[in-house]
């Protein structure tokens, strides 16, 4: 299995409905590391490194987020290689501060 590291950003009602809490778990269910933060514009992003497959199955459970959000969009975005090289070499998955 190849590892990958992905960028999302969430759109919708997933700021103060517990969202980070949520995708942090779901990153460790799958063993993936990274981190999940609030963006001042109302989304959350998140950097997630691991296992292909284990991506794809965090990314499809972004697309319906816990039970008090109202997720309207995943978009994959761009990663930098030293955003990729920071990924690669983190230990767990973090909720980090807004930016």
């Amino acid at each position: 299995m190849s590892k990958m590291v992905h960028r999302y950003f969430v759109t919708g009602r997933v700021q103060g409905v517990g969202f980070r809490y949520w995708a942090a778990g779901r990153a460790k269910h799958y063993g993936l590391v990274g981190w999940v933060r609030n963006r001042r514009d109302g989304r959350v992003e998140l950097l997630v490194y691991g296992e292909t497959d284990a991506l794809r199955s965090l990314e499809n459970e972004l697309r319906d987020g816990p039970p008090a959000a109202l997720v309207q969009g995943v978009e994959p975005a761009p990663v930098t290689p030293e955003e990729a090289e920071l990924a690669a070499g983190a230990t767990g998955f973090e909720q980090t501060a807004t930016l």
